[in-house]
């Protein structure tokens, strides 16, 4: 299996900061976020990475380089403006292959998290010519978390591993799926496409499933959520 991390957002909410510095080369306990995503990736076996870059990208290359130093191999999709989520997805398929493949958002932090558990979640079968499939959960699997006070609504419902876009609670999507590259054959390279108008398709027809990860997590989306994450070793250093 191989993943992808997505790091070609602006940061506009983290300036001045990702003025010079693209987020996810951001350090959160010493360590840059997409250094603790590609670290986690390779301890669970999964070292084909592909990371796709846009704002200050040149940065993370020479950060990263080809990934050798971590035991990775990593290569690069190259957006001249950040083309969003799904639509970063459509213009890296060249390098993802024809398998399922693990995403991960570059800006958050869930240094816990166990990617060997993604490798099995989407099952071995044909759902795409057989309706009748006995499990139709297998276009996608999402990853949500409790609601963190910037998302208190949440993005979807979870019924028996079964993702739903109405119904009660919600949970919060955690920026980490598995996805076939069948789900994106509407889209083409280069366009622009969030993730919500296609994802919440697939939820309608009930081919997406998911499950709640109740590790640590961090969107780190502004200045004062970095520096509450770093400050332990802030304390630590000044005693």
């Amino acid at each position: 299996m191989k993943a992808m991390i997505f790091a070609a957002g602006r940061g506009e909410r983290m300036r001045p900061l990702t003025d010079v510095c693209p987020k996810p080369l951001l350090k959160v306990r010493g360590r840059p976020l997409i250094t603790w995503h590609v670290l986690n990736l390779v301890r669970a076996g999964l070292t084909e990475i592909v990371i796709n870059t846009a704002h200050l990208g040149h940065m993370i290359e020479e950060e990263l380089g080809d990934g050798s130093k971590y035991g990775a191999s990593i290569r690069y999709s190259h957006e001249k403006v950040a083309l969003e989520t799904f639509g970063g997805i459509a213009n890296a398929l060249h390098l993802l292959g024809a398998e399922p493949f693990v995403a991960v958002s570059g800006d958050i932090y869930c240094p816990y998290f166990d990617f060997a558990q993604v490798k099995d979640v989407l099952h071995d079968k044909d759902i795409w010519g057989n309706p009748h499939a006995a499990d139709k959960r297998d276009v996608a699997w999402l990853y949500l978390t409790p609601n963190p006070f910037h998302n208190l609504k949440g993005d979807f419902a979870l019924d028996m591993y079964t993702l739903s876009n109405t119904g009660s609670p919600k949970w919060n999507f955690a920026g980490i799926g598995v996805y076939r590259p069948e789900m994106f054959a509407e889209l083409t390279p280069g366009q622009h496409a969030k993730f919500s108008p296609l994802m919440r398709k697939y939820i309608d027809l009930g081919l997406v499933g998911g499950e709640i990860y109740t590790g640590e997590w961090v969107n780190v989306g502004t200045v004062a959520q970095l520096d509450e994450l770093n400050a332990p070793l802030a304390n630590k250093a000044a005693s």
